[in-house]
């Protein structure tokens, strides 16, 4: 499948960030606010065009999950992006609000597609479970759990959840779309100050809920609800499990997405459409 641009078009890749409280996630909905409305609208005015120039991000984020590293591209028009390209993020900057930033517009590479060629996305998760709750200057972005939690419990579970498998026990299920993830870091760290704990959860992508969900597993194994095997069979079934919770969204920050070297792009874009299969022919 070609990543070409079309003639006459520019492709620009975006850095951005995002603070997702008050979004209805990253895409565009009719009749509520999300991020690739905001940025789509803000470019519309800015390009002074009578057309939306669609964007393409690297992960779509749900309600209320906030982002540090997203990336996304948007193809123009050669003569708008030669016109705009000095002082696009000034100008867009004084026309989005500002739960929103963009921090760089530039030029992409050849072969480069912001959601098929990335190699991987990590995500943060945090959560604080101190009896008098979370620090109120932080409460939008940390969990509060109520109930003391066991770091290491939590990092002996997550162990063989990591490598390639169907996360479909962990997953909402979507028409025609695989499970099968390869899961390259899921660890926690507790900050010995603040006494709020962050996981790392890094994979080459995402299904929808995956992350909350195998954070919600974790969770009852670290306040003892669970054993630490119990996560590595729920995701052995392959059967979405009720007992899996999950976890509320403001917890949830998109690090960093990665790409290969510039030359490697266009092939990393075919690999990641590949619909992928387990040993014994599972594909989803």
């Amino acid at each position: 499948m070609s990543d070409e641009v079309e003639p006459g078009c520019v492709r620009v890749r975006l850095d951005l960030s995002y603070d997702g409280k008050d979004f209805s996630g990253w895409a565009k909905q009719t009749s509520r606010r999300t991020v690739q409305g905001e940025i789509e609208d803000a470019l519309r005015t800015v390009t002074r065009s009578s057309r939306t120039y669609d964007l393409t991000v690297a992960g779509r984020t749900d309600a209320g999950v906030h982002a540090r590293g997203q990336v996304a591209h948007v193809d123009l028009p050669a003569g708008v992006w030669a016109e705009h390209e000095e002082k696009l993020l000034r100008r867009m900057a004084g026309r989005m609000p500002q739960d929103v930033r963009i921090w760089r517009a530039a030029e992409a590479p050849p072969g480069f597609n912001a959601r098929f060629s990335a190699l991987w996305r990590r995500y943060a998760y945090r959560v604080a479970d101190r009896p008098g709750g979370v620090d109120p200057l932080l409460r939008g972005h940390v969990l509060w759990h109520d109930r003391p939690l066991d770091v290491d419990a939590m990092n002996e579970a997550a162990a063989p959840m990591v490598g390639e498998h169907d996360f479909a026990a962990y997953c909402k299920k979507r028409e025609g779309a695989t499970t099968i993830r390869t899961l390259q870091e899921l660890s926690w760290v507790r900050d010995e100050v603040s006494g709020v704990m962050t996981a790392t959860v890094r994979a080459d992508a995402f299904c929808h809920n995956m992350v909350r969900a195998l954070i919600g597993a974790a969770l009852f194994v670290g306040d003892g609800r669970r054993p630490a095997d119990w996560p590595a069979a729920v995701l052995a079934a392959r059967v979405r499990d009720p007992a899996v919770h999950v976890v509320r969204p403001h917890g949830l920050t998109l690090e960093e997405v990665a790409y290969p070297a510039d030359a490697l792009l266009a092939a990393r874009a075919v690999e990641a459409r590949n619909v992928r299969t387990l040993p014994g022919g599972a594909c989803c």
